[in-house]
């Protein structure tokens, strides 16, 4: 996949399908995943980074977590991995959230998003056990 480059965008109830079939869980058929994306994508809630060839990645910033920013999901197509995708979701997750802090999270087992969020300078603040059997969930704090 040549992504060049790409841009971020807000998605709109249009992308619903395109974002299922980037979307790993999803694609696999996962129901709630899919209504999640569809959910998300009314609410106004997803950035989706677009190349030539069209979206190849999407984030979601929510406000429930304390009433502060949460990227609740960050998925980069397969093919479009390690290319700047995540990094550049990551930053528009940033600049637009209007909550005084931003955070996220991912299972210990989840390295490459660990790698990702390292880079970009977040900082991990907590581990919580009991969301996936045997699969802690790492927090993390955007350095605003």
């Amino acid at each position: 996949m040549d992504l060049g480059e790409f841009a971020v965008r807000r998605a709109s109830e249009s992308d619903v399908e395109t974002l299922v079939g980037i979307d790993s869980v999803a694609a696999e058929g996962d129901g709630r995943r899919r209504a999640s994306i569809r959910r998300w994508c009314r609410e106004g809630l997803v950035a989706v980074a677009e190349g030539a060839s069209g979206p190849v990645g999407y984030c979601v910033v929510e406000y429930t977590f304390f009433e502060q920013g949460f990227v609740t999901m960050l998925m980069v197509a397969s093919g479009a991995r390690g290319r700047g995708v995540g990094a550049r979701l990551l930053e528009s997750a940033e600049s637009s959230c209007t909550a005084p802090k931003l955070f996220t999270s991912t299972n210990v087992s989840n390295q490459p998003m660990q790698r990702l969020l390292q880079r970009a300078g977040w900082n991990p603040v907590g581990l919580l056990h009991g969301l996936d059997e045997g699969d802690p969930e790492l927090f993390y704090l955007c350095p605003r």
